[in-house]
């Protein structure tokens, strides 16, 4: 599928910048927590003291094998970290450990569908890296950038795609489905506002048919998919109207301005050769045997296309909400758990799609910290399937177990909420009713049944809406009938 641009197409690869969930850093003990006091997780290794041996994180390296054996990478059994020379107030080593011409993962893809159409983006590399620090500019009219060095060391994975991506909404779809298998996988948190999640974009442009690639550009500070797919859409057009009008596309790194959406330059566009890699001198080769690629591979988890087929085909539900119950692995683990105490998976399947799903955002908190819990769900769902209580019941009981976190059952007595299907409480009800509305009961004998409604509306509001539906129905037409 090509977006076209006026006889153009764009040419999109993208790197992104994943956050590891390790509990401490790439090279060293501290810890890694956001939002801590300023400069007050270092050590002498992550700021770079004479003297100072970084030591490798082994979760951390499992964290990258268990993305490069997901989405179908290989993972090197000899792998090499490098440094990467460059000067900036937030790199106190002045480089980054980083890998260069030996990663530790090469090849795999991301598949995701767009518009009912099947993509699959390659991937040239994940590699392992470290985080530098933060520069906190002045915002209020201070006169000088403060530093925070505390996510120095964090441990990243960089994901490197080939050049597949031909549209802005290819990239954003792209985006999603890396962010939810590295969320599946819980290798990272993908929290771009935390900064756990980073992309950076290349993109040039080039006539339809053409395989040769134009002169490419590179977006940074792109820190929401939105932004992406926003940058992007700016680009193109302006490398489009710039080639359009005579002029070249020059080598650049350009900053997305999200105030005037529009594209600054940084400075001239580096290679690779700019950063001066060579070999970390302080690490030994990473050597990864065959046998813990496979103890990685064997504790995969299911990923979220293969857990939705499952679900249509276990459960019994729609794909489409097979796929909304997918989305994230909470909320799947969620749905598994009302599963496992309940039989009737279409019926759980709409209520967490609607009722449940909306008070989590209402809440705005995720699903695995919500305090209605599954069995809870399930043993509702199970009081409307046995015509203990209605449907419409169902919800007011819900609406308690929002407010107060209580079983249905307990709501249940202590409102006595409970569903009405005595006939011997319903006949009488429904008689009085018949007796006090002869004008309508003439009318549903002289065959105007949709007045059958309205006694149906009766009986439920005189019992404030604990009758049993089914049974009503039942009575009425009997004795209007009869």
């Amino acid at each position: 599928m090509v977006a076209e641009y006026d006889g153009f197409e764009p040419v999109i690869g993208l790197e992104v910048h994943a956050q590891l969930q390790t509990n401490s850093k790439i090279f060293c003990g501290c810890r890694v927590q956001y939002g801590a006091e300023p400069n007050s997780l270092t050590c002498p290794v992550c700021l770079g003291l004479p003297g100072a041996l970084p030591v490798l994180n082994k979760k951390a390296v499992e964290y990258a094998m268990r993305m490069i054996l997901a989405i179908g990478g290989s993972v090197r059994n000899e792998s090499v970290f490098a440094r990467k020379n460059y000067f900036y107030p937030d790199l106190p080593k002045g480089y980054q450990i980083s890998q260069f011409d030996k990663p530790v993962g090469e090849g795999g893809a991301i598949e995701f569908t767009l518009d009912d159409h099947r993509k699959s983006v390659g991937l040239i590399r994940i590699h392992l890296e470290e985080d530098a620090g933060k520069s906190l500019h002045p915002e209020s009219g201070e006169p000088y950038t403060q530093v925070d060095l505390n996510r120095c060391g964090t441990p990243l994975i960089e994901i490197v795609s080939h050049p597949d991506i031909r549209s802005p909404r290819e990239a954003y779809a792209y985006l999603v489905k890396l962010k939810q298998t590295l969320q599946y996988l819980d290798v990272c948190t993908g929290d771009m506002e935390k900064g756990h999640l980073r992309c950076d974009a290349n993109v040039s442009v080039r006539p339809i048919g053409s395989e040769t690639f134009g002169t490419r550009t590179e977006l940074k500070n792109l820190n929401s998919f939105k932004h992406v797919e926003k940058a992007l859409e700016y680009e193109i057009n302006r490398q489009i109207n710039l080639i359009k009008s005579g002029g070249a596309v020059e080598q650049t790194t350009l900053l997305w301005n999200e105030k005037s959406q529009t594209a600054e330059m940084m400075r001239s566009k580096e290679e690779s050769h700019d950063y001066r890699y060579f070999p970390e001198p302080d690490l030994v080769t990473l050597q990864v045997d065959n046998d813990w690629i496979a103890r990685v591979r064997a504790d995969l988890p299911e990923l979220a296309e293969a857990r939705a087929t499952r679900f249509v085909s276990q459960y019994g539900i729609r794909e489409y909400d097979a796929a909304v119950l997918t989305d994230t692995r909470s909320l799947a683990d969620y749905f598994e758990s009302v599963m496992s105490e309940f039989d009737d998976g279409q019926a759980a399947a709409n209520w967490i799609g609607t009722e449940l799903l909306a008070a989590v955002k209402d809440a705005g908190v995720e699903i695995g910290d919500y305090h209605v819990k599954p069995n809870h769900i399930a043993d509702l769902l199970k009081r409307v399937k046995s015509g203990q209580i209605s449907g419409k019941i169902a919800k007011d009981v819900f609406a308690e177990m929002v407010v107060s976190g209580d079983a249905p059952a307990s709501i249940i007595k202590k409102k006595g909420l409970e569903q009405i299907s005595d006939n011997s409480v319903l006949e009488p009800i429904i008689e009085r009713l018949l007796d006090a509305n002869p004008d309508n009961v003439a009318k549903y004998r002289s065959g105007k049944t949709n007045v059958f409604g309205f006694f149906v509306g009766q009986v439920m509001k005189e019992t404030r809406g604990q009758a049993n539906p089914t049974m009503v129905n039942e009575l009425l037409k009997k004795k209007l009938d009869g």
